[in-house]
Order: C-alpha cells, then sequence, then structure tokens
C-alpha cells in the first residue's frame, strides 16, 4: 500500500511542478500568439485534473461520494436561492466547512463540483474552470488548516473573510485577461478597484453564513463520519 501511495504521490508532483509548468513554457515561448487565455485555461484545468483523478481513482467508499454528493447539492441549491442577491452568497462558507469536516481532498471536490454544477444553471463558460480552480483550493486550504483540530471559530471566520477578497482578486485575473488576451497590470487595478463593492459583500457574506452554518455544519457532518467511519484517511 505503502508503495502505491508513494507512487500516486510521484504523479501528481510530477504533474504540479512539472507538466503545468511546461505548459507555461510552451505558452509563451513556443505558441507565437501567446495566447494567455488558453495558457491559462489549461493550467486550471490541469489543477483540476490532479485532484479530480485523485478522487476516482481512491477508494472512496458509496457513503463518501454520496456525501459528497449531497454537500455539492446544498452548495448548489444556496447558490440558486442567493440568486437575486448580488455577491451575498452562502457558496463559500459550505466549501469550507466540507473541507474542515472531511478533509482537504473532500473540500477540494466539493468547491470544484459545486462551481461546475452550479454553472449549468447560471452559464457555463471560459470562467468555469477558474471558478472550479477557486473555490477547490479554498475548500482544499481549510481542510489543511482545520480538518481534524478543535473548531476555533475566531480563527475560520477570519479564513472566510480572506477567501472572500482571495476569490474577488483571482477571478479579476481572468476578467483582464479575458478583455485583452494578456495580463494589464493597469487594466487589472481598475478591475479591482471596480470590484471593492462586490468583493466587500462578498467577504462580509462568508464571515455571516460561516458563523451561523459552522458549528451546526459540522455538528452532523462530524456524526456522521464517527458513525459510518467515513473519510478516516
Amino acid at each position: 500500500m505503502a508503495s502505491k501511495f508513494n507512487f500516486k504521490n510521484l504523479i501528481f508532483y510530477f504533474l504540479a511542478f512539472i507538466a503545468i509548468p511546461a505548459v507555461i513554457v510552451i505558452g509563451l515561448f513556443l505558441l507565437p500568439s501567446k495566447n494567455y487565455a488558453l495558457i491559462s485555461v489549461a493550467i486550471v484545468i490541469f489543477c483540476n485534473a490532479i485532484f479530480l483523478f485523485d478522487f476516482e481513482k481512491s477508494k472512496n467508499t458509496t457513503r463518501e461520494i454520496v456525501l459528497i454528493s449531497v454537500l455539492v447539492a446544498l452548495t448548489v441549491v444556496s447558490r440558486v436561492i442567493f440568486a437575486p442577491i448580488p455577491s451575498f452568497k452562502p457558496v463559500t462558507a459550505i466549501v469550507i466547512i466540507s473541507g474542515i469536516a472531511y478533509g482537504c481532498k473532500a473540500g477540494y471536490i466539493t468547491g470544484a463540483m459545486s462551481a461546475l454544477v452550479s454553472d449549468m444553471f447560471f452559464g457555463i463558460g471560459a470562467w468555469t474552470p477558474f471558478q472550479m480552480f477557486v473555490w477547490g483550493v479554498i475548500g482544499f486550504f481549510a481542510g489543511i488548516l482545520f480538518c481534524n483540530k478543535k473548531l476555533n471559530l475566531c480563527l475560520i471566520a477570519i479564513y472566510a473573510v480572506i477567501c472572500g477578497v482571495l476569490f474577488s482578486v483571482l477571478m479579476d485575473i481572468w476578467t483582464v485577461i479575458a478583455i485583452d488576451n494578456n495580463f494589464n497590470f493597469v487594466r487589472y487595478a481598475q478591475v479591482v478597484l471596480a470590484s471593492l463593492p462586490f468583493m466587500a459583500i462578498y467577504a462580509v457574506s462568508n464571515l455571516i453564513f460561516v458563523l451561523i452554518l459552522t458549528k451546526p455544519f459540522c455538528k452532523k457532518l462530524f456524526r456522521i463520519k464517527d458513525k459510518f467511519g467515513v473519510f478516516n484517511a
């Protein structure tokens, strides 16, 4: 088992630290048009493939898959319900809670798949893989920072606010690339400044929903985890 695990890690390290940098080098130096949008999409899809491949190939129980599906469904429904209120969404809070309760892999998959499925209602486009990646990373680091530790609501709330800013800032990078097919710092600064009100609303909404949902959700999810022995690896 250890040899298989180490071999799988080697595959991930190859994809993360050799394949993805290679995509950057090829895109910047070998593509005559230097299509930054194409490079960005390729990198983000590669990053998603690393984690989704791991999830598909690992020996997850049916219960774990069902739990991930339920968490994704809750996240998608919450995004649809709060759609009339711009930037005020519980999506990030539920993704963070998924990582806290079930670990970094579950957090990443919940975030990535929630973006993909919810965009089926709001429209799938070139921005979708970026949303998948950003929400996935948020869930991943929630699992790294808080899984299997005593709940510290203050630290989780701080992380949620940071994630609100991080999500907006990272998505603004894609906005600039989509507009100019290039990255322009002046344009990026303009886009960030224009998005500050939405960024503030998103950060505050993350704070509110994390404070409201973390303890009751984690209580139920921890109970399921202990009862059925899921996500113990």
